[in-house]
């Protein structure tokens, strides 16, 4: 299992907040490299477009990554090629006078059909609109790639990400939604392995398909979550008790219910993916580690979501299938 590493910076956090020490931590992936333990700015979801036309450009977008990465430490920004966000990114990046060592990018490729290009001609795409050099961490978005439908073979993709590895295009490679079975195709053909796996996970999904968290864990691939704060974005009514709970630790700890979940997601050993318009939110979210929860907090929290049925908020044609194992720990 992956450990957490902590890296102490001294910083000052904006806002009506005193000056404090600023503390952040990092998992270490299977390939000795470090990353940040959360990302604040996930550019899917809220800001996912059909297509990146101008009339459609997100100024506000740009407003809330500029901000991000005035935060101290190393920020954590999440794009794919499918959100059609990259022009906003490139913006932000360019308009900061952050170091680009200071910014942790994480790409994804999207499985389409036919024609629209390889992986290799798409990431050089995709790098040239957010003008960086490089990126952090680089992902296949989906294992349902066949070869009939988009012109390629899941191992054949693989192959190109690490292509990119190798030539250090992508600092870090590994995948996305990827199930028990497609973990283990890549890995019979892999010379280097994924050292990330991105899937859905929160308190009321536990497991986005069977055994993946175990298996993922159990093979030093490093799983990061998206929607990781899904019981508040869907607030269930049957589930009084497990709310009132993280609310009596967010008084605890004068910390907020969002945080509270977020700190229970990396004390799993995951990377939360978070995002949001609020500039507030987003600094809660950098400043994660100001505080701890104990052993028993976390158990609890891990038991009471458990006994609530899945909340599976993305890919419901896909994986809903799984839905009876996906509560299971």
């Amino acid at each position: 299992m992956n450990k957490k590493k902590t890296l102490v910076r001294g910083g000052e956090l904006s806002g009506d907040r005193n000056i404090m020490a600023f503390h952040q931590e990092f998992f270490t992936l299977n390939n000795g490299n470090k990353i940040p333990a959360v990302a604040v700015v996930g550019t899917g979801t809220t800001w996912f477009k059909n297509e990146e036309t101008e009339s459609n450009f997100s100024k506000e977008l740009v407003e809330q990554i500029k901000y991000a990465l005035t935060l101290p430490g190393i920020v954590h920004l999440d794009a794919a090629e499918c959100y059609n966000t990259y022009q906003e990114l490139g913006q932000a990046l360019r308009e900061s006078p952050k170091p680009r060592d200071e910014i942790f990018i994480t790409d994804k490729f999207s499985p389409t059909p036919k024609n629209h290009g390889g992986v290799l001609e798409r990431f050089e795409s995709g790098i040239k609109k957010m003008g960086v050099d490089y990126v952090d961490l680089y992902l296949i978005h989906s294992p349902l790639i066949e070869k009939e439908k988009n012109g390629v073979t899941l191992e054949e993709v693989w192959k190109d990400l690490e292509k990119l590895y190798e030539a250090g295009k992508a600092k870090n490679i590994g995948v996305s939604n990827f199930r028990v079975e497609d973990l283990q195709r890549i890995l019979k053909v892999a010379k280097v392995k994924p050292q990330v796996n991105q899937i859905e996970f929160h308190v009321f999904l536990q497991n986005q398909t069977p055994g993946i968290v175990k298996f993922s864990q159990d093979n030093n691939i490093q799983l990061e979550a998206y929607t990781p704060l899904g019981p508040l974005q869907r607030k269930q009514s049957d589930a009084g008790d497990f709310y009132n709970y993280v609310e009596e630790l967010a008084k605890k700890y004068g910390k907020t219910e969002a945080q509270v979940l977020l700190r229970w997601v990396t004390r799993r050993h995951v990377l939360p993916i978070t995002t949001s318009s609020k500039p507030q939110r987003i600094q809660a979210a950098q400043d994660l580690f100001s505080f701890d929860l104990t052993d028993e907090e976390v158990k609890k929290i891990t038991e009471l979501g458990l006994k609530h049925k899945p909340l599976r908020l993305y890919w419901n044609d896909v994986w809903d299938q799984y839905n009876s194992e996906a509560q299971k720990p």
